[in-house]
């Protein structure tokens, strides 16, 4: 099987053509194998320090935790085995709580995410991903009114008959592209990033523009570099909170980089040489294990 990045969801059938299905869902809910992951304010509920893994509960628990406006999401199954996710928000403080605070503890995934295992993060990412949708969704952006959850959990309908607006989760779609010139490539410092970290470029697709022509758009704007040959490499779910991310590669036809003060603090060429020899000590530190931008300039460093 071809490498896949973090939080993809190869293992998962999401079963789409049984959201609908109520006696398909009811079974699922009253099954004794059915899990539940809970979600707390954006933060996914795990045990354990060296190893870190998804604190999964069972089903059951679900009518001890649910509030009367949210109830589970249906993830899918995997090797049979249903899982849904809960919006456990409404507590004010779930690690006293008798259940969750016995279970586990809620950290963000950005956090934890590159230590644990790729199957349970990609269920994690996607439970993280719908109940924040959810969250932000709870009026019609029609005619204000409240939605109400549909499908299990995959849709929100307006609950103002004469508007009946359908609402579906949405996702960003951001390229991230690593720009190179023969033995070397872009490197920069967002004001977000923490520590030393520095990264290839990435940035928001807009309307009525293609993936390709973002990524010239986007380098263009952030570093003022031209680019051509733009190829697509691969992508990656990236729930924080709603992305996709698309990995480009691109050749510069400019090398003169003018960086744009609010996007970059600051950018620099690097060669594979000077990649290569990132300890823990540099000046400048790769992104992190999980991100789709690692994996691309780790697969460039490769071949050379």
């Amino acid at each position: 099987m071809a490498r896949t990045n973090f939080y993809s969801s190869e293992y998962l059938d999401r079963v789409s053509h049984l959201r609908k299905d109520s006696t398909w869902l009811n079974e699922q809910l009253s099954s004794t194998t059915t899990r539940l992951l809970p979600v707390w304010q954006h933060n996914n509920l795990v045990k354990g320090t060296d190893i870190v893994e998804a604190a999964i509960l069972e089903i059951s628990h679900v009518d001890m935790l649910r509030s009367d406006d949210v109830g589970p999401v249906l993830l899918g199954l995997i090797d049979g085995t249903a899982y849904f996710t809960l919006d456990v928000s409404h507590i004010e403080n779930p690690h006293e709580h008798e259940l969750l605070g016995a279970a586990g503890v809620f950290e963000d995934l950005r956090k934890v995410g590159p230590y644990i295992q790729h199957e349970q993060g990609n269920l994690l990412a996607y439970a993280r991903g719908i109940n924040y949708w959810h969250q932000r969704h709870r009026f019609c952006g029609v005619c204000g009114s409240l939605t109400q959850s549909e499908a299990a959990g995959h849709q929100r309908r307006c609950s103002d008959a004469s508007c009946n607006a359908v609402h579906f989760p949405r996702t960003d779609v951001a390229c991230i592209m690593l720009i190179h010139d023969e033995d070397r490539i872009i490197m920069g410092k967002a004001p977000r990033f923490q520590g030393k970290m520095q990264s290839v470029l990435a940035g928001f697709l807009e309307p009525g523009e293609t993936l390709e022509d973002c990524v010239a758009r986007e380098v263009m704007e952030e570093v003022g570099v031209q680019v051509t040959d733009v190829e697509y490499q691969h992508s990656q779910p990236w729930p924080f909170p709603s992305s996709l991310m698309v990995g480009y590669r691109a050749r510069a036809v400019t090398t003169e980089i003018t960086i744009d003060p609010i996007e970059l603090l600051s950018a620099e060429w690097m060669s594979r040489d000077e990649l290569k020899a990132i300890t823990p000590e540099s000046e400048v530190q790769l992104p992190r294990k999980d991100s789709i931008a690692r994996r691309l300039i780790e697969e460039w460093l490769a071949e050379g």
